[in-house]
């Protein structure tokens, strides 16, 4: 082998060295990483079996329901709700007509198995796809406080 054949050979070595290593990090991170997904999202296209899901939206006025240590509830974002299902402790801000950011699972019965639950008096921890669209459909403006879900024509459709 030549000098210039030794270090091409060597540079291949190199560059697939680099992409396993890339590809064992994204197969390892691929299982951690939460897509966020509306109510409306969910309903239109269910996310892949066993693919952890961000839900956010606006818990539904008059849906919580707790059974000991587990609380059920729907979220919404006006549009279409999602039931969800938690245990264990909540957040001292969840409550109805409120803001929340939920991880987990959707089972194939359409219930969201959540195991985190994030709770913000405000639009400032919504995600920011939900507050535009609320935005964009004149359901809240700037400086405004979000309104409860129960009051939004189509809630809980």
């Amino acid at each position: 082998m030549t000098r210039k054949q030794k270090r091409a050979a060597g540079l291949a070595a190199m560059v697939a060295v680099v992409a396993a290593a890339a590809g064992l990090v994204l197969t390892a991170l691929s299982d951690s990483v939460a897509f966020f997904n509306s109510p409306t999202d969910i309903v239109a296209r269910a996310p892949g079996d066993g693919q952890r899901i961000r839900l956010g939206g606006l818990v539904e006025t008059g849906s919580v329901e707790r059974d000991g240590n587990t609380v059920r509830f729907r979220v919404t974002d006006t549009v279409e709700s999602v039931a969800v299902t938690y245990t264990g402790l909540l957040p001292d801000l969840f409550r109805e007509g409120q803001g929340v950011v939920t991880e987990g699972l959707l089972g194939a019965d359409r219930v969201f198995a959540a195991d985190t639950v994030l709770a913000k008096h405000d639009e400032t921890y919504m995600p920011k796809e939900i507050v535009d669209d609320m935005k964009a459909r004149g359901i809240w403006q700037e400086g405004e406080p979000l309104p409860p879900a129960s009051t939004v024509r189509g809630a809980g459709s």
